[in-house]
C-alpha cells in the first residue's frame, strides 16, 4: 500500500507484520544526515542500505545500521516512501506504547527531514497533514491520540521530533482538514 503522491524507493529493511496485530499508531520522527545537514541523497542511501561510510566521517558511527521508515518528508514537502504501509518498517527500535512493546509491529513511521531544535517548514506540515489523513483513512484505529513522537515510545532513548515540532499546530490542521472532509461528505449525500 503506497501513498499516491510519494516517490517510491523500496527499502530492503522491512518485513511482514504479525498477523494478529492491527496498525494503530503513527510515529513522527526526524532525521538529517549527517546531523543538521539537509538535502542530498544520504537519507535515501541509509534507508536503501547503500550509505557509503566514506561519504562523511559521521557515517562510520552508523555503519551497518539496518533501518527504514515508511516515508520521509523533505524540507520542501516532497515525500519519499520506502516501505508499504501494510508492512513492518524498522523505525521504532526498542519501544513501547500503552504497555505494548515492539511498536514496529503495529505502527507506521514517518520521518521529517530536520532536527530537534530547528523549525520544520510549512511545506512539511502541509505534506504531513495530507499524508496523515491518507494513513488514517487506510487505518481507522489511528486516532489523533495515537499519533506520537519517537520520544513518546522510546522515552529517555530518543528525543525526536524534538521541541521544534509544532504539535498543537499540526493537530489543529489535521482536525480542520478532517472536519472539512466530513462536511464535504455530508454535502454529497
Amino acid at each position: 500500500m503506497f501513498y499516491p503522491l510519494a516517490e517510491v524507493k523500496l527499502s530492503p529493511h522491512y518485513n511482514t507484520r504479525p498477523a494478529h496485530l492491527d496498525v494503530s499508531l503513527l510515529v513522527i520522527h526526524n532525521i538529517s544526515l549527517p546531523p543538521r545537514f539537509y538535502g542530498g541523497n544520504y537519507i535515501d542511501d541509509l534507508f536503501l542500505g547503500q550509505l557509503s561510510n566514506d561519504a562523511h566521517p559521521f557515517f562510520a558511527h552508523i555503519e551497518g545500521l539496518q533501518v527504514s521508515a515508511h516515508a520521509c518528508i523533505r524540507r520542501d514537502g516532497r515525500i519519499t516512501q520506502y516501505v508499504p504501509f501494510d508492512k513492518r518498517a524498522w523505525h521504532a527500535g526498542v519501544s513501547s506504547f500503552q504497555g505494548r512493546t515492539d511498536c514496529n509491529d503495529f505502527s507506521i513511521g514517518i520521518e521529517l527531514e530536520g532536527c530537534d531544535d530547528m523549525p520544520y517548514t510549512p511545506e512539511q506540515y502541509k505534506a504531513l497533514v495530507a499524508l496523515s489523513l491518507f494513513i488514517q483513512k487506510q487505518f481507522p484505529a489511528i486516532s489523533i491520540g495515537r499519533i506520537v513522537g519517537h520520544n513518546d515510545i522510546a522515552f529517555g532513548r530518543k528525543t525526536d521530533p524534538g521541541f521544534a515540532f509544532d504539535w498543537a499546530g499540526y493537530r489543529q490542521a489535521l482536525l480542520a482538514k478532517y472536519q472539512c472532509s466530513l462536511v464535504e461528505m455530508e454535502a454529497s449525500l
